[in-house]
């Protein structure tokens, strides 16, 4: 729509409120009725709105003295003329691979929307002394040279709500779920400030992913931002993924951002939360491989906005970006289409900042704030195991903490196959509850220590009695680590099984019964002291009687298993 047709529309706007009936008493409602009702012929929403806005301020800043409104008011829609709020009209000079040179555009802002013919929109991410460069949002094949462009006055924003749970959306927070329009609540633009120090509070609530490696040794924190790297095909997505399902019935909301995976693996992610009722409180948003690199680019910034959208209205949000590695070769495309210098591995120089930026938005917010937070599980692809690599290393220096998978653990069959000496977390044990502290001792050390045993022993065949206890001893805790896919342990399992193997109680059981006899444990544990396992997941505290009842229902237990 051109600035005449704006004038025209606007003109007749001036009329319909001009020819109103004049009754006593009501000539403020009806001229408020004729504005919010007004549909012009041909709609440019975002411009019309906004013309609109400045008409009812200019009506609402009338001063309103007794007798005389009705004149001043008749004067204000008379003489008054929409700004054109520095609206500038570009031409394309180039268009192809999804990006699109312009000129014209002398007033454009860096991330400012821009509309091209057809209605297709994009975003400025170069600015140049006499053109700037844009991406698009969609097909480029319509946009062709000489074509007009328009500025809309406004950055990349999507919409937000409660409506968004249970459903999946794409880069553009437009639902590709087949179930319909999605009710909005507001609008939040996809980039906004972290929150400051003084706006947050200490990490030291825990987040239960339900992995017992991960609970025991690398507790995650509501708020925390925790790594999880490794080679493909390592089982990142499958924590994820488990961290997920453990959220039911615990007032946490879930979003999963997918960045450049396999359609098919998206949907086959989302079946499996809706088969585990995990979509009831989850929201996926896919940027699938096939999608162009822009819509890539956003998804992250897209699905960030909208968990702070529940942040700040005081819930807890799990978010999880699978992943950054591919987030990054898109934004390394992007900046290389742009022509922009290409710097260490081809990545721009700013490739940090689209990551930092990003991965300090999620906070414990204080209760000031209303105590929200919203937790983050980056996901980052590594090459022959290769931590060192640029990508690696910057979200390693951004977040919280790092969840190591090893691919030799993984093809040996310790899965989650999580390297204990490179993982850590930095919280530590402020995000754990006094039971899991409690329960779970040294076990990193006394893993350690296995692991360098083990290795040294490699090299011999004669060893004493103390030493092949202490090898048992590991193996038998490296095999209780091992746990199924989609099945995460309550607070409660985790305890038992800690108490029980810190107490040398598994010690006599083969290695490969481990997994046997903790299942049969739990169980038996569930009926014979259940009263222990209710109050252990309500209070998440374990006193000595409670330590010293699990050891002696342990080796009850005990006895059952090895005698059948």
């Amino acid at each position: 729509m051109d600035n005449l047709d704006m004038k025209e529309m606007l003109r007749r706007l001036k009329e319909n409120m001009s020819a109103q009936p004049v009754k006593d008493g009501d000539i403020v409602s009806q001229m408020s009725y004729t504005v919010d009702n007004w549909n012009p012929e041909k709609p440019d929403n975002n411009i019309i709105d906004e013309r609109l806005n400045e008409l009812k301020n200019v009506l609402r800043d009338i001063p309103a003295a007794e007798g005389d409104i009705i004149p001043l008011m008749r004067k204000a829609v008379d003489e008054w003329n929409p700004n054109d709020g520095g609206i500038s009209d570009g031409t394309v000079l180039s268009v192809g691979d999804g990006i699109v040179n312009v000129s014209g555009l002398d007033g454009a802002a860096y991330g400012e929307i821009v509309i091209f013919s057809g209605g297709i929109r994009g975003m400025v991410q170069e600015l140049r002394r006499n053109e700037v460069g844009c991406v698009v949002f969609g097909d480029d094949s319509e946009i062709c040279e000489g074509s007009p462009v328009k500025c809309t006055g406004k950055t990349a924003g999507v919409p937000v709500g409660d409506g968004f749970i249970g459903r999946v959306v794409d880069a553009l927070g437009n639902p590709i779920d087949g179930k319909g329009k999605i009710a909005e609540s507001g609008y939040r633009q996809i980039e906004s400030p972290a929150p400051g120090i003084i706006d947050r509070q200490p990490v030291n609530k825990p987040l239960e992913t339900g992995i017992l490696t991960i609970d025991s040794m690398f507790p995650i924190g509501r708020g925390q931002r925790e790594l999880i790297i490794g080679d493909r095909q390592t089982g990142k997505t499958a924590i994820a993924l488990d961290a997920i399902l453990n959220q039911k019935n615990k007032n946490v909301i879930c979003i999963y951002v997918a960045i450049g995976q396999k359609a098919s693996s998206v949907a086959q992610l989302v079946e499996t939360l809706r088969k585990s009722g995990a979509m009831d409180y989850s929201v996926v948003v896919s940027a699938t491989a096939s999608e162009p690199a822009p819509m890539q680019y956003i998804a992250p910034y897209v699905g960030c906005a909208i968990g702070e959208y529940f942040m700040e209205n005081g819930s807890d949000v799990l978010i999880v970006y699978d992943d950054l590695s591919k987030h990054a070769v898109a934004y390394r495309a992007l900046s290389l289409l742009l022509e922009r210098s290409p710097g260490r591995e081809a990545y721009p120089g700013d490739v940090f900042y689209l990551h930092s930026r990003l991965l300090e938005r999620s906070a414990h917010l204080c209760e000031r704030l209303g105590g929200g937070s919203m937790t983050a599980l980056p996901i980052v692809e590594t090459q022959a195991g290769d931590v060192s690599a640029y990508i690696p290393t910057n979200i390693i220096s951004i977040t919280d903490g790092q969840i190591f998978l090893e691919s030799d653990l993984f093809f040996a069959g310790q899965r989650p196959a999580v390297n204990i000496g490179l993982s850590v977390s930095r919280v530590g044990g402020d995000a754990q509850t006094k039971a899991m502290k409690t329960a779970a001792g040294a076990i990193r050390l006394e893993l350690a220590q296995f692991r360098e045993m083990e290795v040294f022993t490699q090299f011999s065949s004669d060893l004493d009695d103390a030493t092949k206890r202490q090898l048992s001893y590991g193996e038998g805790l490296m095999a209780l680590l091992k746990q199924d896919q989609y099945h995460p342990y309550k607070q409660y399992e985790q305890v038992i099984l800690l108490v029980t193997a810190m107490a040398h109680i598994m010690q006599d059981v083969p290695a490969k019964r481990i997994h046997e006899f903790s299942l049969g444990l739990l169980d038996f544990c569930s009926n014979e002291i259940s009263d222990i396992c209710e109050d252990i997941e309500k209070t998440g505290r374990l006193g000595d009687e409670y330590k010293a009842r699990i050891i002696d229902c342990s080796k009850k237990y005990l006895d059952i298993f090895m005698n059948n």
